[in-house]
């Protein structure tokens, strides 16, 4: 906090003495022989009152994180009542489009799925359960358990029931205020009525502070110098002969202290941050003066993966049909941008495989694509559904398959995915002799179509042919079974989310339409068997464009970029690897790891355990709001200026704990936003790059300008000092030399810090953290 740092201090403990001294001369009468006292308290205290930001709404974003009311069974009635009265051991009834209003163990679920996105940071809807599962050996650890739904995420589809177990800040969401809200201020001073930021100090404010304190103690030498000088050689006020030598060498120590401390470095600093964050980049917002030049000295970047390094947009990128491989390009949702490749490079669109697998995926899906109008009114293709299901909508619209191709096959039956299932069964009607125009060939008789979507080692299993590229159907032996996984390994050894596609075609339905006695389970039971496998459909989240060249400068400029994601460690390697983050000669066994080590039997290694295994590792994976939190701890122990990106609730800790806090603008949660000290309105990491520069340059002025306050005020000492040896008058009172320092120093202090910054200042190291500005 700038109002108790020692040279404010110093200040002002010089303006009371000047007022005190006047109060007992002659002019004790005249309210003007108080104005140098005043006027050094005014200027400072405005400085100080100017230079201190905290915004502190984080925890003001979490509380409106829920909704106002909510369902709950009460004296075996089921009855609204307001969030805030739910209490622990309440059965509360959820459904599709509620917040989740505590942390609620299920005991009911059906076809239940919640979005954790802003409590894991991962964008797949969740599918949960009432059973408890045995976890297997070898299997990893899930970011949440499958029994529970959290505070703060919304369904999003199916219905449950449960109990609950925590509210308030026992909740997980609580959890996360606590650790944003650090221990809740213990230790730390406040000075009247302002605020106490000194928790929150960039490496920049913290070396001023020392700079400022070091310039403060050679002061107060001099000043005791001085005085003695003074009183031995009995200097007196040459405009009152009759006063004390001592009262008058008072006054000539506080002119002295004024002269001697540069009080105009931390209103130059301002001044020079506010004009720098201007022009600092079109899509990055600053919430912080000071942080874009922290940003400038960061030399490690702990950025989130989704989102930020990522699209954040599930693109199809594969595709195995009819016996054939295929690429399908582009990124995004646009399905007017990219094309599916057979091998070689010939265009697919038109391949009977390519349309059957996507119109039979399409005919499996409730994912729709639309244009539609933005925030800044821009149109832009956005799908409307599951995330695992935008892929395939969006790659059959790039084959040519019109929007309202599902309308044309009448569903009669669809039995949701389920954790259990995994896999989604839909029968719809057809009729023809083809499934589309170049489709799969159907039989003569042909009306009802089974469709089957979901992981590829159960769809498989239950197949028993397979559509070859010319439309025939060969049986499916176990050979082709083996090769056909052998597919799936390769796209999952390239972390990417792999669907199988499996159809039949039928006469008539395998059950009684008519029985309403038939369960859902019958007719999936009876649906499912003798499948034709189809095709696979693999998809990621692709990396940004510019991103991987992004990194490669952020690597040049002596900047350790690190991943740390939710995401589970194959893929986290994958794009790590394609956005260069990780490259070929490094070893993967020891660059990254899941999050699980670092806290063995659920308690974190020791500080230097801790730090030994963050100082190579530059993947982390499944990782929660904790690990985030410990692994910016720990890069800070060792003396780095570490900057944090996100966009979750789960990610809001750390970037409150981290030197610079970057928050995403566009999928940013409030909480993230409140909780950083800059925002992204591109959520493009290519911005943070961008910033960086700028932020050296913004340094190297305040370097210059630095020095030349700090050679003003040394020549002002060395005037009073001489004065007073001599024996002349002192050529200045302090308010001359607050005048002068005002209009002399300022404006060429402030030229000098709005000098662009060198050619090659993205190639040198960055500057150690405890480097003063005078350096």
């Amino acid at each position: 906090m700038q109002l108790t740092s020692f040279i404010i201090v110093l200040l002002m403990v010089s303006a009371v003495a000047s007022v005190l001294v006047n109060a007992t001369g002659p002019k004790a009468a005249d309210p003007l022989s108080y104005t140098t006292g005043g006027i050094i308290v005014l200027i400072n205290a405005g400085i100080a009152a100017w230079t201190e930001h905290k915004a502190g709404d984080a925890l003001e974003a979490l509380s409106k994180m829920t909704q106002a009311a909510i369902y709950v069974m009460r004296d075996g009635k089921e009855v609204q009542v307001a969030v805030p009265t739910v209490v622990c051991g309440d059965v509360v009834v959820l459904g599709t489009g509620d917040v989740v209003p505590a942390d609620v163990r299920l005991f009911e679920a059906k076809d239940f799925k919640v979005s954790e996105m802003a409590l894991t940071g991962e964008p797949d809807d969740v599918a949960k359960t009432a059973r408890v599962k045995e976890k297997k050996e070898g299997q990893p650890e899930k970011l949440t358990p499958e029994t529970m739904a959290f505070s703060g995420c919304s369904i999003t589809s199916g219905t449950g029931m449960g109990l609950v177990v925590d509210t308030g800040m026992s909740t997980r969401i609580g959890r996360i205020a606590q650790l944003i809200n650090g221990d809740g201020g213990a230790g730390k001073t406040t000075c009247f009525c302002f605020p106490d930021t000194s928790a929150n100090q960039t490496p920049l404010q913290q070396n001023l502070n020392k700079l400022g304190a070091r310039i403060g103690i050679l002061a107060i030498v001099i000043c005791v110098g001085i005085f003695i000088i003074g009183w031995v050689t009995d200097r007196k006020d040459p405009s009152n002969p009759e006063s004390a030598a001592w009262l008058y060498m008072i006054l000539v120590s506080v002119t002295l202290a004024v002269a001697a401390i540069p009080e105009g470095i931390p209103l130059c600093v301002t001044i020079s941050l506010s004009l720098g964050c201007k022009d600092v980049h079109k899509e990055v917002l600053v919430r912080k003066l000071a942080a874009v030049e922290t940003l400038g000295s960061a030399s490690v970047i702990c950025s989130d993966k989704t989102g930020t390094l990522t699209e954040g947009k599930m693109t199809m990128v594969g595709m195995y049909a009819g016996g054939v491989t295929y690429e399908v390009t582009g990124k995004g949702f646009d399905p007017e941008v990219g094309q599916v490749l057979r091998e070689g490079g010939a265009n697919g669109a038109g391949d009977m495989g390519v349309k059957s697998n996507l119109l039979t995926a399409i005919l499996c899906c409730n994912t729709t694509l639309s244009k539609e109008k933005d925030e800044d009114g821009v149109m832009k293709w956005k799908p409307k559904g599951n995330s695992s299901e935008a892929p395939i909508v969006v790659a059959a619209r790039k084959v040519g398959l019109s929007e309202t191709i599902a309308s044309e096959y009448p569903r009669v039956l669809e039995v949701p995915f389920s954790s259990s299932r995994k896999m989604m069964l839909t029968v719809s009607r057809v009729s023809g002799t083809e499934l589309c125009k170049g489709g799969m060939p159907l039989a003569a008789g042909t009306n009802y179509l089974t469709v089957c979507k979901g992981a590829p080692n159960y769809i498989i299993d239950l197949c028993s042919e397979q559509l070859k590229e010319d439309g025939s159907v060969a049986k499916l032996t176990e050979e082709n079974k083996a090769e056909i996984l052998k597919i799936v390994d390769g796209y999952s050894a390239r972390a990417l989310r792999v669907l199988a596609i499996a159809a039949r075609p039928m006469k008539s339905l395998p059950y009684d339409e008519s029985n309403e006695d038939v369960t859902t389970d019958q007719k999936f039971e009876a649906c499912r068997k003798q499948l034709r496998l189809i095709g696979l459909v693999a998809s990621i989240d692709p990396e940004r464009d510019g991103v991987p060249e992004s990194v490669l400068a952020a690597r040049g400029a002596g900047i350790r970029v690190v991943m740390i994601t939710g995401d589970y460690l194959l893929t986290a390697i994958a794009i790590a690897k394609n956005v260069n983050i990780l490259q070929a000669s490094d070893d993967v066994e020891t660059s990254a790891m899941d999050c699980a080590v670092l806290r063995p039997n659920n308690e974190y290694l020791s500080d230097q355990e801790m730090d030994n295994v963050t100082r190579c590792t530059r993947v982390f994976a499944r990782a929660k709001p904790e690990d985030k939190l410990e692994i910016v701890k720990s890069i800070q122990r060792q003396g780095q200026v570490a900057a944090m990106t996100g966009d979750g609730v789960n990610d809001a800790p750390a970037l409150n704990q981290a030197d610079i806090g970057v928050a995403m603008g566009i999928q940013g949660t409030e909480v993230a936003k409140g909780a950083s000290d800059m925002i992204l309105t591109d959520d493009n990491f290519c911005s943070i790059v961008a910033a960086v520069e700028k932020g050296r340059a913004i340094y190297a002025g305040i370097q210059k300008f630095v020095a030349f306050i700090m050679s003003v005020h040394i020549a002002e000492v060395m005037q009073i000092f001489l004065c007073i040896v001599v024996g002349i008058p002192v050529m200045r009172t302090p308010l001359q030399i607050l005048f002068l320092i005002l209009v002399t120093d300022l404006p060429p202090s402030i030229a000098l810090g709005m000098e662009p910054g060198e050619a090659n200042i993205l190639k040198m190291r960055p500057r150690p953290k405890e480097r003063s500005p005078s350096c």
